[in-house]
């Protein structure tokens, strides 16, 4: 994982979130006012963390001079407003279309994500979907765990993270698209027992076996 940005590698990411093409090493010493020596050593910390990567060569009247640019990861550091700009779609859709309709859409778009996964869990049993499900789940991020009540058969999967935790507080439909993806992988129907964004510790679904 990488370490926190330092104030001085910040500011060589601002540089280089500034300058798009790339700038070569003796270029950030001078807009920093530092030695260039010291500009390598913050490299070798961002360039380990990911944060930055070598450009194009460039040609000049001396010797070549090598550029760095921002990786995807180094432009993803910098502050986003996800969270801020799906509440605003799905404020204005929800105001369009009605709660109802809106839970609707929101079991739709579960119904069809799980079409793509479906081949990963064709011609498994229950305890074979569940593991695949667990798997897709923590590549999602919710950190999920496969739970058995002692003394009885019924099944729970438990997650420890809402990945869209904010949203959900504000938009408690959101669970829809949840509860109807586990369900359409596990070919079974689906509980929602207990939720974070309504106070829970967990996300909880309850395996329904009929």
């Amino acid at each position: 994982m990488a370490e926190k940005i330092g104030s001085r590698q910040q500011q060589i990411l601002n540089l280089l979130l500034e300058n798009k093409a790339g700038l070569s090493i003796d270029e950030i010493a001078t807009a920093l006012s530092i030695s260039r020596n010291a500009v390598q050593q913050h490299f070798v910390v961002l360039e380990r963390d990911g944060y930055i990567q070598t450009g194009v060569l460039n040609k000049t009247a001396g010797r070549p001079v090598r550029s760095y640019v921002l990786t995807e990861a180094g432009i993803n550091s910098f502050p986003k407003q996800y969270a801020w700009f799906s509440d605003l779609i799905l404020t204005d859709l929800k105001n369009d279309l009605g709660t109802e309709a809106f839970l609707r859409y929101l079991h739709k778009l579960g119904s069809n994500l799980s079409k793509s996964l479906l081949p990963q869990f064709e011609g498994k049993q229950t305890d074979e979907r569940i593991e695949a499900l667990l798997k897709v789940m923590d590549g999602l991020g919710f950190n999920v765990k496969n739970m058995t009540d002692p003394g009885s058969t019924e099944r729970t999967i438990e997650a420890c993270n809402c990945i869209y935790h904010d949203l959900a507080q504000k938009h408690e439909e959101i669970c829809e698209l949840d509860k109807t993806l586990i369900s359409a992988l596990l070919d079974k129907e689906i509980e929602h027992v207990e939720c974070m964004a309504k106070g829970g510790a967990v996300c909880r679904f309850k395996i329904i076996n009929k």
